[in-house]
């Protein structure tokens, strides 16, 4: 993932989460896409994985079970995956 402040050459971009016009927009390259936000947290609400069991926006570490993401051991324990554990 490559983020580029599109800031730096004047351009304004859209986000496209929000729809703000916004000069210190920013690009993420991310698996072969290229999205634009004017914010992290437009950024995230796009981006981050889901816990399959809260459904809170995955913005940490997180654990995964095969295709499964969750945003704790006790989430996924929840949702019946017992082999993970919390790293501290």
């Amino acid at each position: 993932m490559t983020i580029v402040g599109t800031f730096l050459g004047g351009i304004v971009a859209t986000c496209e989460v929000c729809g703000n016009d916004y000069g210190m927009s920013f690009e993420v390259h991310a698996q072969g896409a290229v999205h634009v936000f004017d914010s992290f947290e437009c950024a995230i609400q796009c981006m981050a994985p889901i816990c399959e069991h809260c459904q809170c926006r995955i913005v940490g570490h997180g654990v995964e079970a095969g295709d499964r993401f969750f945003c704790c051991a006790h989430c996924a324990r929840e949702s019946g995956v017992r082999e993970l554990v919390d790293h501290a």
